[in-house]
């Protein structure tokens, strides 16, 4: 099986992930993509805005349309900071594994835990993204054909501090589940890190 592994916080997962995701799925070809959730990334001077049980919650809203995509949980349930080569060696053996970054992601590959090891045990497909500054490194990279979404999770949360609405930037069940909870609101009850 062709697999591919879609790691990142996901605070909050919003539809350009979905797009390059299902891009992805269709360009590669892959017979399925993995959202693999971080806990923390190590390359963030700051941890995640939402608990992790809501961005695993909201992950799990985005996908479940989409019988090709999955989550896991396997780097919320390791601890310390989310290493993809760790999680990759983790998945390694029984299916190709196609790791997706947007071109903001690839060109911070250097900076990544043993980028080397990366690159060899799964193939790299990147996804342009406006504003990303050129690739770096020489590792091969599939191109993937995906919209050209402005759109990040930190400008989201921003934006909902502002009390400004995420409706059609994230999906629908998605959005419901942060105006619900409060999330990402200057004075939200949940907006504090676990």
């Amino acid at each position: 099986m062709r697999l591919g592994v879609f790691g990142g916080t996901f605070d909050p997962v919003h539809v350009g992930h979905l797009a390059i995701a299902h891009a992805a799925l269709e360009s590669v070809p892959l017979d399925r993509v993995l959202f693999v959730i971080a806990r923390r990334s190590p390359l963030k001077e700051r941890g995640p805005v939402a608990s992790e049980e809501d961005r695993l919650r909201m992950l799990e809203l985005a996908v479940a349309g989409e019988p090709r995509f999955a989550v896991s949980r396997v780097e919320l349930d390791r601890n310390g900071p989310s290493y993809t080569v760790d999680t990759l060696q983790l998945l390694a053996g029984t299916d190709d594994l196609f790791l997706i970054l947007g071109s903001d992601a690839i060109a911070d590959l250097p900076r990544w835990k043993d980028p080397d090891r990366i690159a060899r045990l799964a193939t790299l497909v990147v996804a342009d993204r406006p504003g990303a500054p050129e690739r770096m490194g020489d590792a091969p990279v599939v191109q993937v054909d995906a919209p050209r979404l402005d759109i990040s999770s930190r400008e989201l949360r921003a934006r909902a501090a502002r009390g400004r609405s995420l409706r059609y930037l994230v999906p629908d069940h998605v959005w419901k589940h942060i105006e619900a909870r409060g999330l990402y609101r200057a004075e939200g009850p949940t907006s504090g890190t676990t």
